[in-house]
């Protein structure tokens, strides 16, 4: 019987993920849903940036971007990623790995409807990962997207949600002199049943 008590409590990953997110909600100063994300291109190296994880479903861990970015299409060649969200208020981090596929239009649809205007307007507006000579060409990009799309602009098809199903999920606390409290949860049938192993700090 694996020793989890406290934070790590729970037999649902997903449950615990959006609990720790919700306690570090009112404590972050900026972003409590940052997460770097992890994507390898053709020639297997690496590439890490920050995006925002925007929902935790029953099975996976979403965020959106533009698909033509240099993340969308590193992500769509080898449909696999990894993902490690840090809260340096609480001292803990949740580390993923997994699939990543696109969610349908319909979700990101939904989405971007609830986006500010400027950012949806945003969205068509820069070619995400693409040189840009001078920053006055990307807002004269803005001004043309604004008067072309007006105040209710639909989605571009090039930007969307992306959902990571994990095959496997870290919890890890912060421990005195760094004897830390780490617990891998491995997938063994889809996300309906886990392995849960205590790590080696």
């Amino acid at each position: 019987m694996i020793d989890r008590e406290g934070i790590f409590t729970g037999d649902d990953p997903f449950g615990i993920a959006r609990r720790w997110l919700e306690e570090a909600t009112p404590l972050e100063p900026s972003d409590p849903n940052a997460a770097a994300l992890a994507s390898v291109d053709d020639d297997g190296m690496p590439d890490v940036r920050i995006v925002l994880i925007k929902d935790i479903e029953h099975d996976g861990f979403v965020f959106f971007t533009n698909y033509n970015s240099r993340k969308g299409q590193e992500i769509a060649n080898s449909g696999k990623a990894a993902l490690n969200i840090h809260w340096k208020s609480l001292a803990r981090q949740i580390r993923v790995r997994g699939h990543i596929e696109r969610l349908s239009a319909a979700e990101s649809d939904e989405y971007y409807a609830s986006r500010p205007l400027g950012s949806r307007i945003g969205a068509w507006a820069s070619a995400q990962s693409e040189p840009l000579a001078k920053k006055s060409d990307l807002l004269e990009a803005v001004q043309t997207a604004e008067a072309k799309h007006g105040r209710f602009p639909r989605r571009p098809t090039h930007w969307g949600g992306f959902k990571i199903t994990p095959t496997e999920i870290e919890f890890w606390s912060a421990g005195e002199f760094r004897l830390h409290d780490r617990f891998r949860w491995s997938s063994i049938s889809g996300c309906d049943k886990w392995e849960i192993t205590r790590l080696n700090p």
